[in-house]
């Protein structure tokens, strides 16, 4: 644990990037990745979040916006400014686009499901669209790009096999407060970067009315506890709740297997997860 002699660190102090840095960083990374699993094209779901917006730019600087292929997949109660703020990055790039209404895929499974929750058809819808990005990932031979930034994959707020499903994540060691930042500092329309962040999935729903805290609030948790190492118990004492610690810890313990492969148990001298730990091109 560091020490401060004044106050823990302000949300400025700790989350703070250097845009260039950061963009120069994650543009040689998709390059660099993309390129090593034998592609030049990438294929993402563009919802009219920050978080595909930003996903989208830095693959368009990566690749060039000829390469990168954006799905519009609205689903019958998706708000209509998704697919408008959507457009806003579709048409600031010059990505090639497409837009498939996911309405009927996901009605004929909810039609067979009488007792479906709100939640439930949430997640199918989330999966409905991963159905179709990884469908045109193949045609247009791109790999489909992660748009789950680092709050959310901590706190398990995604659909497993469903948005958080991707080959790479540029985005994923960014913490919300840092994809705001990036994303001023890279051109998003401003509509995007301001409004209140929602998955679109249940009408009126938002990711802070979800989780009951805030982004700024929970980055800055975040960051003690998993970027300074903070205890729970150091965290209390840097002036976080007691309950808002253990929520969070709760929360991100409760879904680590979102952010793993499956877990395979060993039974042979050389297993896939748990031997096969080196570099990415350790061959065999």
């Amino acid at each position: 644990m560091k020490t401060y002699t004044t106050h823990p660190p302000t949300i400025a102090d700790c989350l703070a990037i250097e845009p260039q840095v950061a963009e120069l960083v994650l543009i040689r990374f998709l390059q660099n990745e993309i390129g090593k699993a034998g592609y030049g094209r990438a294929v993402l779901g563009l919802s009219g979040g920050i978080d595909s917006a930003l996903s989208c730019f830095l693959a368009a600087r990566a690749l060039g916006p000829e390469n990168v292929l954006a799905l519009r997949l609205p689903h019958r109660t998706s708000h209509p400014e998704s697919l408008a703020h959507a457009d806003l990055v579709i048409e600031a790039l010059g990505v090639p686009s497409e837009t498939i209404d996911i309405t009927g895929m996901v009605d004929s499974l909810q039609q067979a499901t009488p007792d479906m929750t709100p939640h439930r058809l949430g997640n199918v819808m989330a999966r409905a669209r991963m159905i179709v990005i990884f469908d045109r990932s193949m045609a247009f031979n791109g790999l489909v790009i992660g748009t789950s930034n680092k709050t959310e994959l901590l706190l398990g707020y995604g659909t497993i096999y469903g948005d958080l499903a991707s080959a790479i994540n540029p985005i994923g060691d960014l913490y919300k407060t840092q994809v705001r930042h990036l994303s001023r500092a890279l051109g998003i329309p401003a509509v995007i970067i301001d409004k209140p962040p929602s998955a679109d999935l249940i009408p009126g729903q938002t990711d802070e009315s979800d989780f009951g805290f805030t982004y700024e609030e929970v980055d800055e948790l975040l960051y003690l506890l998993f970027d300074e190492r903070y205890t729970p118990e150091e965290a209390i004492e840097a002036g976080f709740s007691a309950a808002f610690v253990t929520q969070v810890m709760q929360m991100v313990q409760r879904n680590h297997y979102k952010r793993t492969m499956p877990l395979i148990p060993k039974v042979s001298d050389r297993s896939i997860t748990h031997d096969f730990r080196y570099l990415r091109d350790w061959g065999t």
